[in-house]
């Protein structure tokens, strides 16, 4: 998974290079959208996985000590928020770009 991941990065970087230069004529705004949808669904990607293993570990401490559920639980949505936060600002740079 992490040598395709790497491969495509490689693959998609000189695009992004080149995309804003030749926007203004609209000759690689395709590529410039595919880079960002690429760039979102590796926001995705990454925030659903830290997500579940936040999740995972926090529901686990709970399981171990029921009492120290009022402790994990905070911090825990914190947490969450924050990842989700840069999913969705990776998602924003779509209409701002």
């Amino acid at each position: 998974m992490k040598k395709i991941m790497f491969a495509l990065i490689v693959l998609v970087s000189p695009l992004m290079a080149f995309a804003q230069g030749a926007a203004a004529d609209g000759q690689y705004s395709w590529q410039k959208a595919g880079c960002y949808f690429f760039a979102v669904a590796l926001a995705a990607l990454g925030g659903t996985t830290g997500q579940s293993k936040a999740a995972s570990v926090a529901l686990e401490g709970i399981a171990r000590n029921p009492s120290a559920a009022d402790k994990i639980q905070t911090p825990m949505i914190l947490g969450l928020a924050l990842m989700e936060s840069l999913v969705i600002f990776t998602f924003a740079t779509i209409f701002v770009g």
